[in-house]
């Protein structure tokens, strides 16, 4: 039978660990503001996103069974492509090569790049 505090030990952490991670689309959506990351950086490395995902999943769930870490894994997959679903909608918009600071191409420099 197992004590009490080690029960609260572990709601607590898997509360925490379940909190943070539903905070990925706003973290995400953030970094593609300031312009760390885009929508085709995200869809490239989609492969690496999935992996460290499934690490994530397997540190933060209490037991080392593939049930629980499936039960984390998956909302991490489904989270990262509400992710960059809210990227593409929320991030750094750019046009013709114009970022929205208006930073970007001169005339000038796309007449020299044909």
């Amino acid at each position: 039978m197992p004590a009490v505090s080690e029960y609260f030990s572990l709601a607590l952490r898997l509360l925490i660990a379940f909190g943070v991670i539903f905070e990925m689309p706003i973290l995400m959506v953030f970094l593609a503001k300031m312009g760390v990351v885009t929508v085709p950086f995200l869809n490239k490395n989609r492969k690496y996103a999935i992996l460290i995902n499934f690490i994530i999943a397997a540190i933060l769930t209490p037991t080392p069974d593939v049930v629980n870490q499936m039960m984390m894994g998956i909302p991490l997959l489904i989270l990262y492509e509400i992710s960059v679903v809210a990227v593409y909608f929320f991030g750094k918009k750019t046009f013709m090569g114009f970022k929205e600071d208006g930073a970007g191409d001169t005339d000038t420099e796309l007449l020299e790049k044909d």
